[in-house]
C-alpha cells in the first residue's frame, strides 16, 4: 500500500475517497494525525498530514518516529512525501515540481532513528541513495503519462526552521550543491530506510530562495500562499497517476 504524507498546503486529499480514519498510538507517541484511509484513482492508500490538520506542528517539532511507524504499521511499505520548497538553483521558478534525488541534512536535534536505546543494537544503513529509486521511476513514469513538467533530479538541502534562511545560508547551500532548500526532508526519509519502506519526496516550488530572484529583498509570503494554491491543483493530479503507476509495479 502506498502512503502519502501531505505537508504545507495539502492537508487534506480532496480526491481521496475516504473508508476510515484511525488514531495511530505508536511506541514512540501519537502521529501528527489520525491517519485517513481511502481510494485513490482505484487505488487502496493511506493518508497523514505531517503538520497535523490545521497546520499547527512546526517542522522541528514533527514526531517523524511516530509517523514513519504508524505508516508502516498500517501497511504501507512505499511512502510518497509532499514537501514545499525554496528554489536555490536559478532555472528553478515557483509552480515547478522537483523530484530530488540527493538530500544534505542540516538538522539539529531530531530523533533521526529506531536504534537508539541502550538494550537496542546499533544499526547502520547504507544511505548513499536516500530515495527509492523504483518510486522515483513510478513518479517519473506518472509524470510522463499525464504530461506533467517535472524536474527529475535535485538536491533537498533540509534546515531546522522554522524560520527562513538567510541569504548568506543559502549561498552557503548552494556551494554546498543544494538546488532546494525545506524543512521536514529529514529524517523522514532515513526512518523510511530503517523501516525497509521505499521513499520518495514531491518537492512543489513556492518561491526563491531568500536573496535570489523575487526574492532578493525578502521573502513575500502573501506570493508564497498564492503559488503554493495553485501548484497543489497539479501535484494532486500527479499524486493520483503515482498512485496508479505504483500500485502496477
Amino acid at each position: 500500500m502506498l502512503g502519502i504524507i501531505g505537508g504545507t498546503g495539502l492537508t487534506q486529499l480532496r480526491c481521496l475517497q475516504i473508508s476510515r480514519r484511525e488514531i495511530a498510538r505508536t511506541p514512540y507517541g501519537e502521529a501528527s494525525h489520525p491517519l485517513i484511509f481511502g481510494n485513490l484513482a482505484g487505488v487502496e492508500v493511506v493518508f497523514l498530514a505531517r503538520h497535523g490538520a490545521g497546520h499547527t506542528i512546526p517542522p522541528h517539532a514533527v514526531n517523524y518516529r511516530a509517523n514513519m511507524w504508524a505508516l508502516h504499521a498500517a501497511g504501507a511499505r512505499s511512502v510518497l512525501a509532499i514537501a514545499t520548497v525554496g528554489g536555490i538553483d536559478g532555472q528553478l521558478n515557483a509552480g515547478d515540481v522537483v523530484l530530488p534525488n540527493q538530500l544534505i541534512d542540516y538538522t539539529h536535534g531530531r530523533n533521526n532513528t529506531y536504534h537508539d536505546g541502550i538494550e537496542l543494537p546499533v544499526k547502520h544503513i547504507d544511505f548513499t541513495e536516500p530515495y527509492s529509486s523504483q518510486l522515483r521511476q513510478a513518479c517519473k513514469l506518472a509524470a510522463a503519462n499525464i504530461k506533467q513538467p517535472l524536474v527529475e533530479t535535485g538536491v533537498y538541502a533540509c534546515v531546522q526552521g522554522p524560520r527562513l534562511e538567510t541569504a548568506a545560508e543559502i549561498n552557503k547551500l548552494e556551494r554546498d550543491g543544494a538546488t532546494i532548500v525545506g524543512m521536514t526532508g529529514m529524517p523522514e526519509a532515513v526512518l523510511a530506510r530503517e523501516l525497509d519502506m521505499h521513499y520518495a519526496a514531491l518537492c512543489p516550488v513556492v518561491n526563491h530562495a531568500a536573496g535570489r530572484g523575487d526574492s532578493s529583498k525578502g521573502i513575500n509570503f502573501a506570493e508564497i500562499s498564492a503559488n503554493l494554491a495553485r501548484t497543489m491543483q497539479s501535484v494532486c493530479g500527479l499524486i493520483e497517476e503515482i498512485a496508479r503507476v505504483n500500485a502496477q509495479t
